[in-house]
């Protein structure tokens, strides 16, 4: 597809806030031993920080993941959160902090607010990143405002334009669902949404003529994992990268 992210070729194995059954999530430690563990590509989040940088962290509030903290990441600075006890040792990492610290890995960023755009972008530019990573966001116009701010990045659909896909696989050409996709390369979904199927043979047949990748989150059962493989899809988003690991290499 052109972008160094699509390299080695699919399947891929992104782990999803890193590697967390020994270490907090979404921290150096959880994407080191998910790094130790053989995956390329490291699935994170990021939020802003009281004095403008890209925090490494999933919810905005700190309470689930440093309990008895009430505060959140917003209200906080990149120092003071870097100190937040998470756990072994660990804080909230900067975004700058975890590509710097990770030079070879992929990055999967979910940028989860508008606010935290542009200082995702300007820690994308610093580390010289922009090839290897892939972002996306809920929003579509908050994807399409990253996209426009580094040409040339990948890009995963949001959720609108997700749904466009869907019903574009049901009633339209590979064509259609492109254009459904506003210019993303990746489609990463659930399997289903409730009781409704979004991950469908049609689906990944025409996202696949239409040039795109499809990621299935979050899948953590091997069962699941080998099932997912043999349909075709492109990745697999996963909290135990070390099983996929293995079903992925066929040992």
């Amino acid at each position: 597809m052109g972008s160094p992210w699509f390299e080695p070729a699919a399947p891929r194995v992104l782990a999803h806030r890193g590697l967390a059954l020994d270490a907090p999530e979404n921290t150096l430690l959880a994407f080191e031993h998910a790094v130790r563990a053989g995956a390329g590509y490291l699935e994170t989040d990021v939020h802003l920080s009281a004095d403008g940088e890209a925090v490494i962290a999933h919810d905005p509030e700190l309470g689930r993941v440093a309990p008895g903290r009430t505060e959140r990441v917003a209200d906080l600075t990149a120092d003071a959160l870097r100190r937040v006890d998470l756990g072994h040792g660990q804080g909230f990492p900067t975004l700058i902090e975890a590509l710097h610290a990770f030079p070879a890995a992929r990055f999967n960023i979910d940028v989860k607010t508008d606010p935290a755009v542009a200082a995702t972008v300007e820690a994308i530019r610093a580390a010289d990143a922009r090839d290897r990573v892939l972002l996306t966001a809920f929003s579509d116009a908050r994807r399409r405002r990253l996209a426009a701010m580094l040409p040339g990045v990948v890009t995963s659909a949001g959720r609108a334009s997700v749904l466009r896909a869907r019903a574009a696989s049901v009633v339209g050409s590979p064509a259609l669902l492109r254009r459904a996709v506003a210019g993303a390369q990746v489609l990463q979904i659930p399997e289903r949404v409730g009781r409704v199927p979004l991950l469908t043979p049609r689906l990944l047949e025409r996202a696949h003529a239409a040039g795109l990748e499809v990621h299935v989150w979050t899948v953590n059962a091997e069962a699941d994992m080998r099932r997912l493989l043999r349909l075709g899809v492109d990745g697999i988003v996963t909290d135990r990268a070390d099983v996929a690991l293995r079903v992925v290499s066929g040992s």
